[in-house]
């Protein structure tokens, strides 16, 4: 029987792409002067990965040490912009959270930085349905450790992953757990996963895995 549930946040329950791709060239132009623009569907294959992988990709023109520097304060103003104009969390959320917290208590594990998933659970009113989270920013180490230490820290032992990318899967892999593949988020998957079409398709899709 489950003892917790895990979700990842970008394409899995909410859409911040434009605000945040906004944020992110706005701010390099401040820094730069050079204006950026990236077609969208590289904008939506840059959300999951690691930060330092992101800040690389806004600055490869500058050595590595001042593309992180660059990249720490284009994430910087990217949360001071989500904080006046967030991310749309998606339709269903919230009934669906409602569904699986009857079942077992609710976790967030993210690769973004401090603050993001703050910014989520305020603006959409989700903070009463997570028992804790944990990103990248607290852990500085792969969203699979990271989720093996969020697990320690509650006493988890049996839990289902639920994101929309190869690389929630390649975590799932690394943590040792069970995936739920958020076909309706932002990416894709190599193989056959559990996969849950719509938001809404999710509570049975647990079910299912939880049997």
């Amino acid at each position: 029987m489950l003892d917790g549930i895990i979700f990842d946040v970008d394409g899995t329950l909410w859409d911040a792409r434009k605000q945040v791709g906004d944020a992110w060239f706005e701010a390099k132009y401040n820094l730069t002067g050079v204006r950026t623009q990236w077609p969208f569907e590289k904008l939506s294959s840059m959300f999951g990965r690691p930060m330092t992988d992101i800040y690389l990709a806004l600055f490869p023109e500058y050595p590595e040490e001042k593309a992180l520097e660059y990249g720490e304060r284009c994430f910087d103003a990217e949360l001071e912009s989500l904080r006046h104009n967030p991310g749309i969390v998606f339709d269903g959320v919230r009934e669906m959270l409602v569904a699986l917290k009857k079942r077992c208590p609710l976790y967030i594990v993210s690769n973004c930085q401090c603050g993001y998933i703050d910014i989520l659970l305020e603006s959409g009113d989700l903070g009463g349905y997570f028992s804790d989270f944990l990103c990248y920013g607290d852990t500085r180490t792969s969203k699979g450790k990271t989720i093996r230490t969020l697990m320690e820290r509650n006493g988890l032992e049996n839990v289902i992953y639920i994101g929309d990318t190869q690389g929630d899967a390649d975590a799932c892999a690394e943590a040792e757990i069970p995936f739920l593949f958020a076909a309706y988020g932002f990416g894709a998957v190599e193989r056959d996963y559990p996969t849950a079409k719509t938001v809404r398709d999710i509570p049975l899709v647990v079910e299912q895995m939880d049997r």
